[in-house]
């Protein structure tokens, strides 16, 4: 006996998420409860690849059973089923955080996914965050882990039925593997098939059956293991030997989800650097790709060894990928700090990102519908790459799509917004901020829709920051309608009236006079307006800052104290200003109708009125008037 095993049994609660988490797998019923080996047998491989890593330091904590594998265990008369891997194993304190906690960020929304039960959502995104071994609590009542961190001597028991608590013992070393971990389901009367052999083996090959080790079962206990998958690494074979379905199988067992890979990218580099990818657009936005840190979720191996799943081997915007690169050009020893400086590592993240990217603009090419729905799943994070990434930015905007006044709810390219761009149009007009709907409302649309010129209708916050740093599409400048001179007087309008042919009458631009001197210290400027049609007034900022949106997004984040003053644009045709203009003789009337045409513009940018009760007052005064006369 050790000292472990001498040592008295220690309770512990679960950590709160994960109390509620196995609340939810303990009580709900998933169309495929299969899922739970799958995960089991990922974390098993995990284990055995970080084993392989720690043995470039340490050989010694191979022993003299150097090949990892996984055994699968049936045992039908006592209605148990287990799981063994001869990896890393785990310590006292290994396990208590491992299986008492759940690490990673954006648990509340996976449980809040799960708990909504979109249409059996539930066994496509267990996977997603980290949480796969509680879905064994789906079929079991009790679960008993034993585990053996390589190189240690102590064994320990970890036991929970789930419903709050768990509870750590030491073991005798004879009681458990010599190295790595062992997971024993006590299988719920409804889960007892999953004792069948027909049944288990039938689920490890169609869901883990490239995991990259060898996956063996036994029967019965103390029977002999019979190996069920080789454990060949999917990414050495030829393309030409696997199929889509061995593809899509390595993709979920890779990636957590249950989708189909929207595309698959699968080559080896030779030359200079020698490595493989293979790598995965999902079907479906996965959960974490809108986490803070924004985190890649790319494995790097080499030598099929697995180094880490946390070197940035593409560019954060190109996150939603899943997948990994084998190469043999990094030593087996690298260190993980060492790795991001490493110029071997450099071209090949550099040339990683150049085959997903050439992927993703072929898959818009060849397949407009599937291209449809990757850019509603991914086209905002994309995006993120205009901004960021200067040296692919014209073959981002290639593939970037927008909706746009002409589009309306379809997407457009740049390309196609070019080719159909006015004769003598050197801008691509766009709309930034606010939600589709908004935008559609937007005055500063008016004078645009009267002239046949399309304006892009940019819903995303990342959209205000990358029209600033793309200086132009195909020689067209990106500008912005709430921004400076609309200058449309240009185009004729589709109607064949020409609004600058109409001369403002002399008493509006006497009121216009009349309101930059009033609304001084509000405004740059008050001038006559040829974007404005059908309202009466609009805010647009001066040429030479920010537009209208970036604007609020800045000082939103704190980054701007003071906003620059905007210039109010007034339509000298609308009916209420020329009705407004006429009326000379009541000067506090004046004074009201100017502080309100303010107001009532910014009402339409989707701010504030500038004092709320002087506008319920004025508003007040104005109603009274009317209704004396």
């Amino acid at each position: 006996m050790t000292i472990a095993a001498d040592k008295p049994a220690e309770s512990h609660a679960f950590e709160a998420d994960v109390a509620r988490l196995l609340h939810m797998m303990v009580h709900s019923v998933y169309s495929d409860r299969d899922v739970f080996l799958r995960e089991l047998i990922s974390n098993a491989a995990d284990a055995c690849e970080k084993l392989r890593y720690e043995a470039i330091e340490t050989p010694s904590l191979l022993g003299s059973a150097p090949d990892a594998r996984i055994t699968i265990t049936l045992d039908e008369e006592n209605g148990q089923l287990r799981v063994e891997d001869n990896g890393i194993g785990m310590s006292h304190d290994e396990m208590i955080e491992a299986l008492g906690t759940i690490a990673r960020s954006g648990t509340r929304a996976f449980m809040e996914r799960v708990e909504a039960n979109k249409a059996g959502e539930g066994s496509q995104l267990i996977g997603q965050f980290g949480v796969g071994f509680y879905s064994c609590f789906m079929v079991s009542d009790r679960v008993d882990v034993v585990s053996r961190r390589a190189g240690a001597n102590e064994a320990w028991l970890w036991s929970s039925d789930g419903k709050g608590s768990f509870e750590v013992k030491g073991v005798d070393p004879a009681d458990a593997p010599a190295r790595g971990t062992r997971i024993t389901l006590h299988l719920m009367d409804d889960a007892r098939t999953y004792t069948s052999r027909w049944t288990v083996e039938k689920i490890v090959k169609e869901q883990s059956g490239h995991v990259p080790v060898a996956i063996g079962m036994i029967d019965k206990p103390g029977g002999e293991p019979k190996q069920i998958t080789d454990g060949t690494a999917i990414w050495t074979k030829a393309k030409s030997e696997i199929s889509k379905d061995d593809y899509t199988d390595f993709y979920r067992g890779l990636s957590g989800q249950y989708d189909e890979p929207a595309i698959t990218v699968h080559y080896r580099a030779e030359g200079r650097h020698e490595y493989t990818t293979l790598a995965y657009v999902p079907g479906s936005q996965p959960l974490d790709v809108f986490d803070a840190d924004r985190k890649g979720r790319m494995k790097l191996y080499a030598k099929r060894v697995f180094i880490t799943d946390e070197a940035e081997v593409l560019p954060r915007y190109l996150r939603f990928v899943r997948g990994l690169v084998d190469t043999a050009d990094l030593p087996l020893n690298v260190s993980r700090e060492m790795i991001q400086d490493s110029p071997i590592f450099a071209a090949i993240r550099k040339g990683v990102a150049n085959r997903v990217i050439s992927a993703i603009e072929k898959f818009s090419e060849d397949d407009a519908e599937g291209f449809k729905t990757f850019w509603v799943n991914f086209g905002a994070i994309l995006k993120e790459g205009i901004y960021e990434d200067f040296e692919r930015r014209s073959q981002l905007l290639a593939i970037s799509r927008f909706r746009t006044t002409a589009s309306g709810e379809e997407h457009r390219s740049l390309t196609d917004y070019v080719k159909e761009a006015k004769e003598s149009q050197n801008a691509i007009y766009y709309l930034a901020g606010g939600s589709h709907d908004q935008l559609k409302a937007s005055p500063h649309l008016e004078g645009f829709r009267a002239r046949g010129i399309e304006v892009l209708l940019l819903e995303d916050s990342i959209d205000s920051f990358w029209v600033m740093n793309a200086p132009d599409f195909e020689g067209k400048t990106f500008k912005s309608v709430t921004q400076g001179s609309a200058d449309l007087s240009q185009f004729a309008k589709v109607d064949g009236m020409d609004q600058a042919e109409i001369e403002a009458p002399a008493d509006t631009k006497a009121f216009i006079e009349f309101a930059k001197e009033k609304l001084t210290d509000h405004v740059a400027d008050v001038r006559l307006s040829d974007r404005l049609t059908e309202s009466a007034v609009c805010l647009v900022a001066t040429e030479g800052g920010y537009d209208l949106q970036m604007e609020k997004i800045l000082q939103g984040a704190g980054r701007l104290q003071t906003a620059a003053k905007p210039i109010l644009e007034i339509n000298p045709l609308h009916p209420m200003i020329r009705a407004i203009a006429g009326i000379v003789d009541d000067s506090d009337f004046r004074d009201d109708a100017v502080a309100l045409l303010l107001d009532e513009a910014r009402i339409l940018d989707g701010s504030k009125p500038l004092d709320p009760r002087a506008f319920a007052e004025r508003l007040a005064r104005v109603f009274e008037r009317a209704a004396r006369s």
